[in-house]
């Protein structure tokens, strides 16, 4: 085969392709549209021009990144402070401020160059693949490694990869929506256009980065990564700034607040000091140091590196949330509306039956019992062709497995024609398909017209009633016989049993065209027989809906599969407890528009829907919704992703979920589970209560160092804490504990609680009321520490107020360690809560306690913090007094007053 350069083909790119003839055009690319290119040839136009990529925008650099920690209105506040040192040159705070604002300035560095790795981490988690012929076989490779010259093949829900050209299509539609504007799916087919042609009428042309929503077809590779359309704009596109989530909208706006009621207390503070005495920049570098020390500067940093952290935890988990506002919604979800095949089901589908009008078989453990045994040699040989013809997938048979590409229905169709010792290949080339109309959701049939020598044959398979109600005749032994309705009946019957035993049952059809037949495929079809194929449940399942349950999620299956099916499925996995549940059919489903109490009542009480429409879909969700409902819906479809995209949590598979289904959604299960769907709600609820844990610590630690200010300055007390003293405090005992309790694994109890209501803010009123009797607790022991000492440890010496402050210094950041204890669980004793078993509260601990043993080493910063010598004995009060602070709030938390179960 002859190798494209790069030139030529970026010379052809720059050309109007699609005027060009076919020929010319595939000539050009050295394109094999029957065999497409060799292994050799890919890996050698992939080294030549790159990946199929665009380009990616810079990240921000670091040194930006650390420069913007500079621009916020509380460093600047300390930067005026640090002015005013210099000023009255009080050189040794100034400069110990400084180091303060450089210190801050590289832990939000940290903090926000770990998100931000976090998140490109996770983009790379989601790799997109296409179906490529490659030396004569259909595989299936990812995107990037796409070359021109590929020849690709494209059904509905498939994502285009690159730009192509069609050679080849049935029926088909894209969405090009977001390269030309266009709302709606426009046709798709091959052909030469005139060279003035637009681009939004290039009905020749698949574009990367659309969607194909109807149909399928095959086309040749013309332009992949910088070199297609979509790169050709690449660079138009200017950076912007992600969106802020709810949460840390929530987090900012609290903030603010906190600002002002802060402000105002520091005016208070400041103005009492002065009018006690106290020197004016004391008083100002204390109230700019309140201030900074009472407002958690970096809660919406921390809030995102916790949900980053969660997200990269549910990736490992196999839950690729895409978007972190996804997060937040999880927690609080209250119903689950689930598919069933695939998520409550293995998707490993096997012919367990063939039933028709000649004869029947069940599988058997004897290998060798084939159906041909059983089945009249005409029956049997049309139920191979309808299920080796009328079908789209591929199976390759290697030395230890099987490879499947494809619908996993139709491969499990292709594995029964292999296990009889059908030759797939050569069938195909017997009777080559001319024309194919896709399987929809709304016809629920597919059919595809073949070559034959006798004229064309047309081969049909779908649903039960949909394929009996296209039959005007059954195929009973070697002739046809009519179809009439009591004969229908018996079949639909015939159907509904097999559906009853957990079987998934297809029906097979085909006909004989008349020569220069203008009928529809499905027209007047010959009735051959019933596939019931097997898809066990998944053995995880019923264990997964029952912790549903317990924390008050309802769980609904809605599915196109049979009514029976459906409910043998649900009673087996426990979604209902007899064969007495109302199963709501799509047919019986009116429009929204039409829809009466009484319907919403049935849909809101039923668990199961069968035989449901993507519409249908949709206005369920907008009934659940309607009833306060925090909806997750699982879609896989084209067609699914306008109610992926209603629902609050729209849930995509990651193994037969199409493209347009994962883009619409805000989650993709890689293993297409529904356990996975419970793993992610439980970690949602986990990473939320989590940032309600450090919010609670911080707040309840900065109320606590503004109590002891305002009651020191307004008793104008003599041992009131320095300013380097309370920056101290903060960097020390705000930072890394809050980081700690963003990773805690959660408590047993989470998902016994029920779900989260939307609209519940961050901070309610009972832990309102918590913090502030945390922080009562902790400025009482504060105080208490420096009473205690003075009148019991050093009981007649004279009032020491250097020590006094020491003391009342290092009890506030002892009782402030100990505090983040006070985070965990009541449900469990003390040493088995989430937060003492969280090693990473222990690390962050050990690392306070080293940063302040060696601070206290160093002479200047003892100088600069006003440290003074301390016996054994007050530093016993110290800490004794924060332990004793970590016991009373304890103790508060058991008394009933407290014990509402919200922290």
């Amino acid at each position: 085969m002859a190798t494209a350069t790069q030139k030529e083909v970026s010379t052809k790119s720059s050309e109007l392709i699609w005027a060009l003839p076919e020929g010319e055009l595939f000539t050009r690319l050295a394109a094999d549209t029957k065999q497409g290119l060799s292994a050799a040839e890919a890996a050698k136009r992939l080294e030549s021009f790159g990946p199929n990529a665009i380009a990616q925008t810079e990240q921000t650099p670091a040194w930006k990144l650390f420069l913007r920690q500079f621009n916020s209105p509380l460093v600047v506040l300390l930067a005026v402070a640090a002015g005013a040192s210099f000023a009255f040159q009080e050189w040794l705070d100034g400069i110990a401020i400084v180091v303060v604002i450089v210190i801050n300035a590289l832990i939000g560095f940290y903090m926000e160059f770990q998100a931000g790795r976090s998140m490109a981490a996770l983009k790379k988690m989601v790799p997109v693949s296409a179906k490529v012929f490659r030396a004569g076989r259909l595989s299936e490779i990812t995107i990037e490694t796409l070359v021109p010259g590929d020849v690709v093949y494209l059904e509905a829900g498939d994502m285009t990869p690159a730009d192509a050209r069609l050679y080849e299509s049935v029926q088909l539609q894209a969405d090009e929506s977001s390269l030309t504007g266009e709302s709606v799916p426009v046709e798709k087919e091959p052909g030469e256009l005139s060279a003035d042609t637009p681009l939004a009428e290039q009905s020749n042309l698949l574009f990367k980065g659309t969607f194909i929503t109807k149909g399928n077809g095959r086309a040749v590779v013309t332009g992949t990564g910088m070199n297609t359309e979509l790169g050709k704009i690449a660079h138009l596109v200017g950076t912007s700034e992600q969106a802020a989530t709810p949460l840390e909208k929530k987090l900012e706006a609290f903030s603010g607040r906190l600002i002002k009621i802060t402000v105002g207390l520091v005016v208070v503070i400041f103005g009492v000091g002065v009018v006690g005495g106290k020197p004016i920049l004391e008083m100002f570098e204390t109230s700019i140091a309140l201030a900074v020390a009472a407002v958690p500067e970096g809660l919406s940093i921390v809030a995102t590196l916790a949900l980053a952290q969660g997200m990269l935890k549910l990736a490992r988990k196999k839950v690729i949330v895409r978007k972190l506002s996804a997060v937040e919604t999880l927690g609080g979800t209250t119903l689950i509306c689930t598919d069933k095949t695939g998520t409550l089901t293995l998707n490993k589908m096997e012919v367990e039956a063939l039933v028709s009008p000649g004869g029947n078989w069940a599988k058997s453990e004897n290998a060798a019992e084939l159906p041909a045994k059983n089945l009249p040699e005409a029956q049997y040989r049309r139920l191979m062709q309808i299920a080796i013809l009328c079908n789209t997938s591929e199976i390759t048979v290697g030395k230890r497995s099987i490879k499947e590409i494809g619908d996993p229905l139709e491969t499990g169709l292709l594995k029964l024609a292999l296990r009889q010792g059908e030759d797939i290949n050569k069938l195909r080339k017997q009777y080559p398909k001319q024309s194919e109309m896709p399987f929809s959701s709304e016809t629920k049939i597919m059919a595809t017209q073949h070559k034959a020598p006798e004229g064309n044959l047309v081969f049909a398979k779908g649903a039960a009633e949909e394929v009996l109600n296209c039959c005007s005749f059954l195929l009973d032994g070697e002739t046809n016989a009519p179809m009439t309705p009591q004969r229908r009946k018996v079949w639909l019957a015939e159907a509904e049993k097999m559906a009853s035993s957990g079987l998934k049952v297809i029906a097979g059809a085909f006909k004989m065209e008349a020569k220069g037949s203008k009928e529809e495929l499905t027209d007047n079809l010959v009735f051959a027989g019933l596939f019931g194929l097997i898809d066990p449940p998944r053995k995880e399942v019923p264990a997964a809906i029952r912790q549903c349950r317990e924390a008050g999620i309802e769980v609904v299956m809605v599915t196109g599969d049979h009514p029976a099916a459906a409910k043998a499925i649900g009673r087996q996995l426990g979604i209902i407890e007899s064969d007495d549940a109302d199963v709501v059919l799509g047919k019986e489903m009116p429009d929204y528009e039409k829809l009466k109490a009484a319907d919403k009542n049935r849909w809101a009480a039923a668990k199961i829907f069968a035989r449901v429409s993507p519409k249908q879909k949709l206005d369920l969700i907008r009934v659940f919704q309607e009833r306060k409902a925090i909806v997750g819906m699982t879609g896989d479809g084209v067609n699914d992703a306008p109610a992926l995209k209603k629902a609050d949590i729209g849930i995509a598979m990651g193994k037969r979920g199409t493209q347009v289904a994962q883009d619409a959604a805000d989650m993709v299960l890689k293993d297409d589970s529904f356990v996975s769907i419970v793993v992610a709600i439980r970690q949602g609820r986990v990473i939320f209560d989590n940032i309600r844990k450090f919010v609670i610590y911080l707040l309840s630690c900065n109320m606590s160092e503004l109590a002891v200010i305002a009651i020191v300055s307004l008793l104008f007390l003599s041992f009131q804490l320095k300013p380097l003293q309370i920056l101290f405090i903060n960097l020390v005992t705000d930072v890394l504990p809050a980081l700690a309790l963003g990773v805690t694994p959660g408590g047993p109890d989470v998902m016994q609680q029920k779900p989260r209501k939307p609209n519940e803010p961050i901070i309610d009123l009972p832990r309102w009321r918590r913090i502030f009797f945390y922080a009562g607790i902790i400025t009482a022991t504060t105080i208490g520490a420096v009473y205690f000492s003075h009148y019991i440890i050093h009981a007649g010496d004279e009032w020491n107020a250097a020590l006094s402050n020491n003391i009342l210094f290092f009890t506030l950041i002892s009782a402030q360690l100990f505090h983040v204890f006070n985070m965990g669980s009541m449900e469990l004793p003390f040493w088995r809560t989430e937060v003492v078993r969280n090693r990473y509260v222990w690390f962050a601990l050990g690392a306070c306690i080293g940063i302040i043993v060696l601070l206290y080493q160093i002479a200047p910063v003892r100088t600069a913090l006003s440290i003074t010598p301390m016996s054994v004995a007050d530093w016993g009060v110290s800490i004794g007094a924060g332990l004793l602070a970590m016991v009373v709030i304890r103790l508060g938390k058991y008394l009933k007053f407290f014990q509402n179960k919200v922290l």
